[in-house]
């Protein structure tokens, strides 16, 4: 029975890589089409979170070994389908964990309005939700079964390398380096979204491959976007995304690898109360053409005005 746990936590993080919220922008605004399909499919930068969520089966794995970064599993067409991991506390302690998400949003804004005199105080803040992890994650994984020793690994790593980004923007915002500070907070951003996914705590799940094939009866101009490959997306970008698995998603780009991976981080609109982060090829991230709405994060009302 054990064994077969730990299967179903393994699975589950696999579809941690999925994201939802499926919108396309067409043409014409009579001709817009919302679509809420479910896809899955990961990246290579997600490995690492990969491995380090493996230790769940039977303990197998070392928490160095957990880090260390091996071949995706996921990279093909195998469909992967099993419940969500379910923790084993939930209500107010859950919520306390989703009020960060809450608090990178405003973060989000603020950074992105470059009101350094309110994102300085925002390391401070994020450190005030240490015990609330280290509750949670020992609350929700408590015995001494593989499983859950894996599990709790899984999400010591996540927080420490969450508090690690964290002084890496506490730094750039002494430096006023937005550009360091853009890819703190995409690190900060792909960290926690991967703590959400181990601890059981986005609120659904889904099994889809790839959207591309709901595509297939469109044509590629029905999307309206500009070319990547001359016009690339930069942070701030409202973006759609015009290749790959999660093709059709919108979002924002929160950040932009400059190690010649040519890859950046998205952040896709809400959907069912989350808002996942991927790492995804730059050419397969396109800028939103014509008249949008700015991103959910710059409508949240500042406190104090």
């Amino acid at each position: 029975m054990r064994i077969l746990y730990g299967l179903v936590a393994l699975a589950s993080i696999a579809n941690s890589f999925t994201p939802s919220s499926t919108r396309c922008i067409m043409k014409s605004r009579s001709d817009e089409t919302a679509l809420s399909v479910q896809s899955s499919g990961s990246h290579n930068a997600n490995r690492r979170f990969f491995l380090s969520t493996a230790a769940a089966i039977g303990g197998l794995l070392s928490a160095n070994e957990a880090r260390a970064d091996f071949p995706n599993p996921f990279s093909g067409k195998k469909k992967v389908v099993s419940p969500t991991q379910k923790p084993r506390v939930g209500g107010g302690m859950a919520s306390k964990i989703r009020k960060v998400g809450t608090v990178m949003d405003e973060l989000q804004r603020d950074l992105m309005q470059e009101r350094w005199d309110l994102v300085e105080k925002y390391p401070q803040q994020l450190r005030s939700f240490v015990p609330v992890f280290t509750t949670f994650t020992d609350a929700a994984f408590p015995t001494d079964i593989p499983t859950d020793k894996g599990l709790r690994v899984a999400l010591r790593y996540e927080v420490g390398r969450f508090f690690a980004c964290v002084e890496r923007l506490r730094q750039a915002t002494v430096r006023r380096d937005l550009d360091a500070a853009y890819l703190a907070y995409a690190d900060m951003s792909l960290h926690f979204d991967r703590y959400l996914h181990v601890g059981g705590l986005y609120t659904y799940y889904d099994d889809t491959v790839s959207l591309e094939p709901y595509f297939k009866g469109f044509d590629d101009s029905a999307l309206v976007y500009s070319d990547p490959k001359k016009d690339p997306a930069e942070v701030r970008d409202l973006i759609v995304m015009a290749k790959g698995p999660d093709k059709g998603k919108t979002g924002i780009v929160i950040g932009i690898y400059p190690d010649g991976s040519k890859t950046c981080v998205v952040k896709f609109d809400r959907y069912k109360e989350m808002r996942e982060i991927k790492v995804c090829p730059r050419e397969w991230v396109a800028k939103r053409l014509g008249e949008q709405d700015p991103d959910e994060a710059f409508l949240i009302p500042r406190k104090g005005g």
